[in-house]
C-alpha cells in the first residue's frame, strides 16, 4: 500500500505487518487500491475506469477532468526538479544543477567527483547522505524526466531523445523507463498523445 509521503512513517507504525511503498503515486494489490494524495487519487481512479470500462472512456473522463495524462502508478511522488535543490552542501548542490544542464556529458561518479573537488568515494558518500540517493540514481532520474518532456513535446525519435538525454543507447533508455515508469518510451509517447 502507499499514502502521501508525509504519512508513510505513521502508516507503517500503525500497520507494522503491511508493506508500505513510499515512492509510487498509487499501488494496486489485489482488491486493495491506495494512492499518495488527491491528484494521485485521480490517477488511480482513471486506472480503475480503464480496467473496468476501457481506455476510450478513461481518456474521455481524463479530458473532462482536464487531466492531460494519467500517470502510471509507479511514477515517483517526488519531483525530480525539486530533488535537485535538496543538497545543503554548496559543492553537491552545484553538481546537481550541472547534471541537470549537461545530461549528455560524462556523469560518472569519477567525473562528478572531480567537478565537486572531492574523491569519488567521499563524493558518493556525501551525495547519498545529502540527496537521499546515489549519484547514478539521481542522474538516471534526471535523464528520464527530460526524456519524458521531449517525448511529450517534440517529434524526435526515441533514439534521438535517448542521445539528447545522455543514454548510451535507446535500449538503455528503454530499461530506465521500464524501471522508473513501468512503460516503454514509445508506449509513454503514445499514451501521452492519446490523452491529449
Amino acid at each position: 500500500m502507499t499514502t502521501h509521503w508525509y504519512a508513510c512513517d505513521g502508516l507503517q507504525r500503525r500497520f507494522p505487518t503491511a508493506r508500505v511503498e513510499r515512492d509510487p503515486i498509487f499501488v494496486r494489490d489485489g482488491s486493495l487500491a491506495t494512492s499518495a494524495g488527491i491528484t494521485a487519487g485521480i490517477d488511480l481512479a482513471l486506472d480503475l475506469v480503464e480496467e473496468d470500462l476501457g481506455r476510450d472512456l478513461a481518456l474521455t473522463v481524463a479530458r473532462w477532468l482536464v487531466v492531460y495524462l494519467r500517470r502510471p502508478g509507479g511514477q515517483s511522488q517526488f519531483s525530480v526538479q525539486l530533488a535537485a535543490q535538496t543538497a545543503e552542501r554548496d559543492g553537491v548542490r552545484e553538481v546537481q544543477q550541472w547534471i541537470v544542464d549537461h545530461l549528455a556529458a560524462d556523469l560518472s561518479v569519477a567525473a562528478l567527483a572531480r567537478r565537486a573537488r572531492m574523491s569519488p568515494r567521499n563524493f558518493a558518500r556525501v551525495f547519498r547522505r545529502e540527496v537521499g540517493r546515489t549519484p547514478s540514481a539521481f542522474v538516471e532520474a534526471q535523464r528520464v524526466e527530460t526524456a519524458r518532456r521531449l517525448l511529450e513535446t517534440t517529434g524526435r525519435s526515441v533514439a534521438e531523445v535517448a542521445d539528447a538525454c545522455g543514454f548510451a543507447r535507446a535500449e538503455t533508455m528503454h530499461r530506465a523507463f521500464r524501471r522508473r515508469l513501468h512503460v516503454a518510451p514509445a508506449q509513454y509517447r503514445r499514451h501521452f498523445r492519446a490523452a491529449r
